[in-house]
């Protein structure tokens, strides 16, 4: 049974205020003094990055398409191990999940599987008696969900505080946090949301410094320390990434990071490990060469079309990653990593392990998909099937005549088929998290350690 004391901050709707309030809100109670969980619902990669700032601990994702709604409660007790509170910032509006039609894979899905009381954020700017009316429908359009307090963000002044509490006052949910319109209080974006943490450290730092001091001012921490401790008991067992078999040789695989390359689930990464792997991280921006003693490379997600230029200069190490690539050995490639093994991108010179051309649109794909491996590889064998997200603004074009010996990566669900498989390599758009398919990390870091005996036999001989 998991007692963490938790609770889930959730937004009327999208640009309410809600991250920069969740993750002040993990800076505020850090600074006091507690051990907080940081979670995020929904697949984003980049708020996670501001709550392991905020907090010290890594970000984590709370995803009922990815993991499936039964690992949600595992997942967080794995990851609120040692914590003394768990904040877990939502994803869109509280009640938008992934149709119209029904509540899955929502911030208000998560909050009850998690059995957490809601803190709803909405942006009280333009109104004055209508906040109640939105407070009052979100508040009972699902009795199954609790929502517990309110916090109202870009209060224009005293007399509009005055308004607001005489407005919601006969509704019996309080009033826990008003924040003034301030326009200091903003995190910088770009084309996939805000920029990455890692790419603004110091920044980031001092920003969610200030903005905790404000949520310390501004709202009532005691309050919603008790209000987490209110949670019911969750009935879960903590989810385990040890997947290590007797007799599995150690393997090192080399991740891709730094400011190019941030985006990789936590629990992956444990998987790997826990698979028998040692994970080593280097960055193509600035590294010449790969680790030593590589087995694989995991050339995860991010923002290489900002980075394009560092990594079209490093030629070293470009020359490296083509040439591990083309051995054969294992390589997988989401996203970010995907267009970093293309001939170029927008110009620039990537690896050039795969014969095509990447290059940015001013067209989104987005969504959740389901997907069916269509060829044998180091992550998936052929005829399996998962489900994953796709969040860019890019395209990859095969050149005319080239990858003969590739093969679609996936079926995806509302696409067609998508990513190349070629070699050791799996590279493909689709970001997916693996801690409902351990088969997947399994299967590459076996492949790992069937290259490494490869490695050792053509030694000896």
């Amino acid at each position: 049974m998991v007692e963490t004391p938790r609770i889930v901050v959730a937004g009327t709707q999208s640009g309410v205020g809600k991250t920069t309030i969740a993750s002040g809100l993990m800076a505020a109670l850090s600074a006091e003094g507690h051990n907080v969980g940081p979670f995020k619902i929904g697949p984003d990669f980049i708020d996670p990055s501001y709550h392991a700032l905020a907090t010290g601990r890594p970000g984590r994702n709370l995803d009922a398409f990815l993991s499936g709604a039964d690992l949600v409660g595992p997942l967080f007790a794995h990851g609120s191990q040692g914590v003394d509170v768990a904040v877990v910032e939502g994803v869109m509006g509280l009640f938008d999940g992934k149709g119209g039609g029904g509540e899955f894979a929502s911030t208000a899905h998560v909050a009850k599987l998690l059995r957490a009381p809601v803190l709803l954020v909405m942006d009280a700017g333009a109104m004055a008696r209508s906040a109640a009316a939105v407070v009052h429908g979100y508040a009972t359009f699902d009795p199954g969900l609790r929502i517990a307090g309110v916090i109202l963000n870009r209060v224009g002044s005293p007399t509009h505080e005055a308004i607001l509490r005489e407005a919601l006052g006969p509704l019996g949910v309080p009033i826990l946090g008003i924040l003034r319109r301030e326009a200091n209080l903003h995190t910088p974006d770009r084309h996939l949301g805000l920029v990455p943490a890692v790419e603004r450290s110091e920044e980031a730092r001092k920003a969610l410094k200030a903005v905790g001091e404000k949520i310390a001012r501004s709202c009532d921490l005691e309050k919603i320390v008790r209000l987490a401790a209110s949670a019911e008991p969750l009935y879960a067992e903590p989810w385990d990434p040890e997947l290590t078999e007797i007799g599995t040789p150690p393997v090192r695989i080399a991740v891709a990071g730094g400011p190019a390359f941030s985006f990789i689930y936590e629990e992956n990464l444990e998987l790997l490990r826990g698979a028998g792997a040692e994970t080593v991280f280097f960055d193509p921006t600035t590294e010449e060469d790969l680790p030593e003693d590589t087995d694989a490379l995991y050339l995860g997600g991010g923002f290489p079309e900002t980075y394009a230029e560092a990594l079209s200069e490093n030629e070293p190490l470009r020359e490296k990653v083509r040439a591990f690539a083309r051995s054969g050995r294992p390589v997988a490639a989401e996203c970010g990593g995907l267009l970093y093994l293309c001939r170029g991108l927008d110009g620039q010179k990537m690896c050039g392990a795969l014969d095509a051309e990447a290059r940015m649109t001013g067209r989104l794909l987005l969504g959740y998909r389901e997907a069916l491996s269509l060829a044998d590889s180091p992550l998936t064998r052929r005829g399996a099937t998962l489900r994953g997200h796709e969040f860019h603004y890019s395209m990859v074009e095969p050149q005319a005549g080239a990858l003969p010996e590739a093969s679609p990566a996936w079926e995806l669900s509302g696409r067609g088929e998508e990513g190349f498989v070629v070699g050791g390599v799996h590279a493909s758009y689709l970001h997916t998290h693996w801690s409902a398919t351990p088969e997947v990390p399994r299967r590459f870091v076996h492949s790992a350690a069937r290259n490494r005996a490869r490695v050792a036999e053509a030694r000896v001989s």
